[in-house]
């Protein structure tokens, strides 16, 4: 680790490199992660560093601390790569649902104005490019304060609800539809469908049979790849005991004639909960049992109980979800720039251009087949 003074003396800011130093920031991560108040599951220390430790690759981590004498008081969890552009990413890649930096609420624009002094010294010939950053992020404070070139494209959309009660959810719903999903509830009563909150010492185990069971229900259909991989599993079982242990997430078990039938994994924070990856088997279905009412229900006692604001049912636009008339939120991609590296910025933001304009090209054309056809 090495220290250098970029910010009034009082306040210091480090640049972490090392795997053993992290590990070791566990109990200072912690209190930070407590006191920001926007900070998601994702920048949890547990999820980042078994995160790290399954994905990251010797000599990229970049981990930006600022220090009010011994005390942590913001942090950019970073990682350094080469492709497409020299850049530095957000910790958590492609299988974390937000992105962010964390910074205590109670230092305010201070603690702000240190990070971003900090991110401007590291960003001498890297972009910094912040991917799946949901609106109301902590560096957006940071982008509102960068001198240098910056852009903000839109990055993936997010589905949200409130944290209301399940009955509540119902009524939301048209009255034949919540007619519908009412008589589905019934039908899970009726079928002795049975919920059972995992405890710690009994994590390991079910987050291993949700994933067999997860692999199951999606057997001979399309599905996330990286959820069938090693790391992929040993990542989640490494980082999701200790976030139960500190109540930042919950795993359910629901049983049905005693055996296990499904697995939720839900996680959450001071603003949100997110039904993350379930597993169900098939037999449910054959049951008539209407797995998304299932989850929802539990969800939605999760938030109630934690006092959250949201039900978020993260990225993704499944039809399903839709059927619970969600509120769309789209996350950002903040692009922060130097002067010297404002080209890996263009180049970047046209990349995002081209790749929006070929999307809209291929639904024109699968319409336009699909129109062929009829």
């Amino acid at each position: 680790m090495t220290a250098r003074a970029w910010v009034k003396p009082a306040y210091t800011t480090d640049l972490v490199t090392d795997e053993g130093t992290f590990a070791a920031l566990a109990p200072a991560w912690d209190r930070l992660y407590a006191r920001s108040r926007t900070a998601t599951p994702f920048q949890s220390h547990a999820w980042l560093y078994s995160w790290w430790l399954s994905y990251g690759r010797p000599g990229r981590l970049r981990l930006l601390l600022v220090r009010d004498g011994g005390e942590l008081v913001a942090a950019a969890p970073l990682m350094a790569v080469r492709r497409p552009v020299s850049a530095l990413v957000p910790l958590g890649g492609a299988i974390s649902d937000y992105g962010d930096v964390l910074v205590d609420d109670e230092r305010g624009e201070a603690a702000v104005a240190a990070l971003t002094a900090g991110l401007t010294a590291v960003a001498r010939t890297a972009l910094i490019d912040f991917r799946e950053v949901r609106p109301g992020g902590a560096i957006e404070r940071v982008y509102d304060r960068w001198t240098g070139p910056r852009r903000r494209v839109n990055d993936s959309l997010c589905l949200e609800l409130p944290a209301v009660p399940m009955e509540e959810l119902v009524a939301r719903l048209p009255p034949a539809k919540a007619q519908r999903v009412r008589a589905k509830l019934r039908k899970l009563t009726a079928l002795g469908v049975q919920r059972h909150l995992v405890r710690p010492d009994e994590v390991d185990s079910a987050l291993r049979r949700l994933l067999e069971l997860h692999r199951l229900q999606w057997q001979g259909r399309k599905v996330t790849s990286e959820h069938l991989q090693a790391r992929f599993c040993e990542h989640l079982v490494r980082s999701v005991g200790p976030m139960v242990r500190s109540g930042d997430a919950v795993v359910t078990e629901f049983r049905l004639d005693d055996d296990v039938v499904a697995v939720d994994l839900t996680l959450l924070s001071r603003r949100l909960a997110g039904g993350y990856l379930y597993g169900a088997h098939p037999r449910l279905r054959e049951r008539k049992a209407d797995v998304a009412v299932i989850l929802l229900d539990a969800c939605a006692e999760h938030t109630r109980a934690g006092g959250r604001g949201t039900l978020s049912l993260l990225r993704g636009s499944e039809p399903y979800k839709y059927h619970w008339r969600p509120e769309p939120v789209v996350n950002q991609r903040l692009l922060l720039a130097r002067r010297r590296t404002a080209p890996l910025l263009s180049a970047v933001v046209c990349d995002v251009a081209a790749r929006r304009r070929g999307k809209e090209l291929l639904t024109r054309l699968r319409e336009r087949d699909g129109g062929d056809r009829s």
